[in-house]
């Protein structure tokens, strides 16, 4: 049986906890599916703190501002998340701050004409949300596309020259008018979308039914 191409749309940031879950999850489903597809997928940028300060703010103190909860409310949604993400071979270590991922957006638009888009984006989410790293350092940054195969240098001259701002600013806002406003969202075929961090089981499914409605 020839593998059927499976064209796969990943919207996310580097920010979002759901996306890193979301992520594995697709991988998992998609070693499930095994020979039956030829997937590509490709990262697109959405911006959770796109008005971020350099420096970044408390995780706690962010979100209770921006979703109203409480330090009590936060601290069980993180254990949620940490559970999730074990379940799905992610690990989550101590999230103390929140950071701006623009520059980290530039740099997955250069990976993947190098190949190396979402090798790039599992990185920076284990980087962000394992090692608590901080993904608006460029030094950061730099190293985390070395740890990939990418060339240091060439990263080094993208985040210090502004190169790929216009485009990762043109892919957000062709998602967001397409109705994209949280995520993960992942797009199949240009034509169904499923949404959130869902278990490997929801993706598999999905893919399955894609398949044999193109048969």
């Amino acid at each position: 049986m020839t593998a059927q191409p499976l064209e796969i749309d990943f919207v996310s940031d580097v920010a979002c906890p759901w996306c890193a879950i979301g992520l594995s999850s697709l991988q998992q489903a998609l070693a499930r599916v095994g020979g039956d597809v030829d997937a590509r997928i490709a990262m697109h940028p959405f911006e959770l703190n796109p008005e971020m300060a350099s420096g970044g703010e408390n995780v706690v103190e962010y979100l209770s501002k921006k979703y109203g909860r409480t330090p009590e409310q936060i601290a069980e949604t993180q254990a949620t998340i940490r559970e999730r993400g074990s379940q799905v071979g992610f690990r989550f270590g101590e999230r103390t701050r929140v950071y701006n991922t623009f520059d980290a957006h530039r740099l997955l638009h250069w990976a993947k004409s190098e190949g190396k888009q979402v090798a790039l984006k599992l990185a920076l989410l284990q980087a962000y949300h394992g090692d608590g790293k901080d993904p608006s350092d460029r030094t950061v940054l730099i190293d985390v596309a070395r740890s990939v195969g990418l060339d240091a240098e060439k990263a080094r001259v993208i985040l210090e020259s502004g190169q790929f701002a216009d485009e990762v600013r043109a892919e957000e806002q062709e998602y967001q008018a397409m109705g994209i406003h949280s995520v993960p969202a992942i797009i199949f075929n240009k034509r169904y979308l499923v949404s959130g961090g869902q278990p490997a089981e929801v993706f598999e499914q999905a893919i399955r039914q894609i398949i044999s409605e193109k048969q």
